[in-house]
């Protein structure tokens, strides 16, 4: 089975064509960074218009360079959410268009299933079952998987996500937007020594994240920092506390991995999702799952962040098990994994 896959869930325009049997043969993205960063983060409006312009003209783009022709494909996959609802009704209602038109089935995918499953795009994809990690700007879970759409919740953020901690605090610091990569990058220059950040909700059970907390710690260091030096923090200063704020979401993730995977047996854990691309956080990882006796499984970098790839695959799977839509389809900004249907 061929499969063109839409992702228009945020900020990103992804395409992609996965083949059942070849695996993934072309894909291409859009990224919004330019349009957005003007305004310190993502306008809504904006971004489905955006979509709007984008969408089709990438499509094109992916067949013509890929050599496919429309009548090779087997199934239309889109984003169907969560996410930003304006964005979510463009790639639908061009998928299940052009699916329509085509003559091929098309089923909805739920976003961060695709996210999920992104590991499977390597050669050596975990096997299930796994804990997966999900960490983005908009989730931060922890998710038992024993197979496509067998999904178990086992933790999820009370607040803000990991990535939208990043991105607050990268501003906060005076940080270009898309803040988080920056201020990973800030984070390389700084002394681990000087600033030490709380470590939230892993001095009690469970396997919940908070992070806004962390976020006003940040916001309160930089505050007394820009005192302390004249009204302005200097950039070492920044430095420190973006490797302060780092080392606390590295090491608040790290340990709620480790519980998740101690309290499931389960030695195989999964990252995905953006702040998965984080260099310190994938070493942390690999070095508690080494203790553990397992291992960690992750996308290559440009699979962490929205991409066509993903939701590709993950529609792909579910078009061999059988799912079709309806012509009518809508969206779902807000959506549980749980709630989707078990496939074998």
């Amino acid at each position: 089975m061929r499969v063109l896959g839409i992702e228009t869930s945020c900020d990103e325009t992804g395409v992609a064509i996965f083949d059942a049997g070849e695996g993934l043969l072309a894909h291409a993205l859009h990224s919004q960074v330019e349009l957005h960063a003007a305004y310190g983060g993502v306008v809504p409006e904006l971004a489905s218009r955006d979509h709007v312009r984008k969408v089709l003209p990438l499509i094109r783009q992916l067949l013509a360079d890929a050599g496919i022709q429309a009548a090779s494909l087997d199934g239309l996959a889109y984003t169907s959410g969560p996410g930003l609802v304006g964005a979510l009704l463009v790639g639908a209602s061009v998928g299940r268009s052009l699916a329509w038109s085509w003559g091929i089935p098309a089923v909805a995918v739920h976003h961060m299933e695709g996210h999920l499953l992104a590991p499977m795009l390597e050669h050596e994809a975990p096997p299930f079952p796994f804990i997966a990690m999900l960490v983005s700007g908009g989730h931060t879970q922890l998710v038992e998987v024993e197979g496509i759409g067998r999904y178990q919740l086992l933790g999820d953020s009370l607040d803000d996500a990991a990535g939208e901690a990043f991105d607050k605090t990268a501003k906060l610091l005076g940080l270009p937007y898309p803040g988080g990569p920056e201020l990973a990058r800030l984070a390389e220059q700084g002394d681990a020594s000087r600033y030490r950040f709380p470590r939230p909700m892993t001095d009690r059970p469970g396997l919940d994240f908070s992070f806004s907390g962390l976020k006003t710690f940040a916001l309160n260091t930089m505050q007394d920092a820009d005192k302390q030096e004249g009204g302005t923090a200097s950039r070492q200063t920044r430095a420190d506390i973006a490797r302060a704020f780092e080392e606390a979401v590295v090491d608040t993730l790290s340990i709620k991995c480790r519980r998740a995977v101690r309290q499931s047996g389960i030695k195989t854990l999964v990252m995905a999702g953006g702040v998965s691309a984080n260099r310190r956080l994938r070493l942390r990882i690999d070095e508690m799952m080494s203790k553990e006796g397992g291992a960690a499984y992750y996308p290559r970098s440009e699979f962490c962040t929205d991409n066509g790839a993903m939701i590709a695959y993950a529609g792909c799977q579910r078009l061999l098990a059988g799912e079709a839509e309806a012509l009518r389809f809508s969206v779902q900004p807000r959506w549980s994994m749980e709630d989707l249907a078990i496939r074998a």
